[in-house]
């Protein structure tokens, strides 16, 4: 590759599902609000030859990037926005973006993030405290395990983690930082796994995947307007198009679960008097239950184990 950047092999989680829902043909208009690195775009727009247009966000650069260098054969039809869903009105505003047929949320973080030890996402490989999925962002995972006082840490462990073990971990960071910096993934790794009592090290996840988890959602502020980009994004569709959302932990499939089920119920009724035009249900559900990879896809794609895929229909 040139400019040094390194082949990412990229794989788009429950691809077939999504576009099982989705429906994408000719004429289509579609939102991916969270691009990646375009697994799920280039299908999307494959499938909706020869005039089916996607709208693509992501607020990663360089993932925006690599994306617009897979989508370049579609020319025109895929039109890529460096910018996060948290803003879909000013982007709605700005592109004028309606009348969507499809719209898809992937939560998860792409290959590229996984992949490159800089990002410093992975404890498996060994890189800065970064996390940042933004990098205009200014905090990062450095200034939050460096800084935050011993029940901030343990309290940002169980609010995004649900690390039960959160106390201990944040014991022995504030002990480790006293003797030197925590700097590295691998340093922050290990000093999480010694924490963790030996006969609970025993689970299918590493013992610091939670930890991880955790920082980044807080890094990044992921469960922030969550709700409100789903909401806006299905006020985007026409009535019969549909949205799927792909979540990977039970925070984030919890909001998006909750928020569906509010958009498909009838409002109650006010203490005022009735409105003579009460409002209505925006989505009918179609996934009673979250939709999950086969185990084929999970031994092809391991990061996909966790995911949920739920679906929704606009009224």
């Amino acid at each position: 590759m040139g400019c040094g950047r390194p082949e990412i092999v990229h794989i788009p989680v429950l691809s077939q599902e999504v576009l099982y829902w989705l429906k994408p043909g000719p004429g289509g208009r579609y939102l991916d609000a969270t691009v990646g690195l375009g697994g799920h775009a280039e299908e999307i727009l494959r499938q909706s030859n020869p005039d089916g247009i996607l709208y693509g966000l992501d607020w990663d650069l360089d993932a925006l990037e690599r994306a617009r260098s897979r989508l370049q054969a579609f020319g025109s039809r895929a039109v890529l926005i460096h910018e996060s869903f948290k803003h879909l009105r000013e982007i709605e505003e700005e592109r004028e973006i309606s009348g969507l047929d499809g719209l898809l949320f992937d939560l998860g973080l792409s290959a590229l993030q996984l992949e490159l030890s800089e990002r410093g996402f992975a404890f498996s490989r060994d890189g800065p405290l970064d996390m940042r999925m933004d990098q205009r962002l200014n905090l990062m995972a450095d200034d939050l395990v460096n800084h935050l006082s011993e029940r901030e840490l343990a309290d940002l462990l169980w609010k995004f983690g649900e690390e039960r073990f959160g106390r201990r971990i944040a014991r022995r960071i504030v002990q480790s930082r006293k003797r030197e910096r925590i700097r590295s993934t691998r340093q922050l790794a290990e000093v999480v796994q010694g924490a963790i009592p030996p006969k609970s090290r025993r689970f299918r996840i590493h013992p610091a995947t939670r930890t991880f988890q955790a920082l980044r959602i807080a890094v990044n502020q992921e469960l922030e307007g969550l709700e409100s980009a789903i909401r806006m994004g299905i006020d985007l569709l026409r009535p019969g198009g549909r949205c799927t959302i792909i979540s990977y932990h039970s925070l984030e499939d919890r909001i998006v679960k909750q928020t569906l089920v509010s958009l498909s119920r009838q409002p109650e009724p006010p203490f005022a008097p009735a409105s003579p035009c009460p409002s209505q249900p925006k989505v009918l559900v179609l996934s009673k239950k979250p939709i999950t990879p086969t185990e084929r896809e999970i031994a092809a794609n391991p990061h996909s184990r966790s995911a949920k895929l739920r679906v929704a229909e606009r009224i």
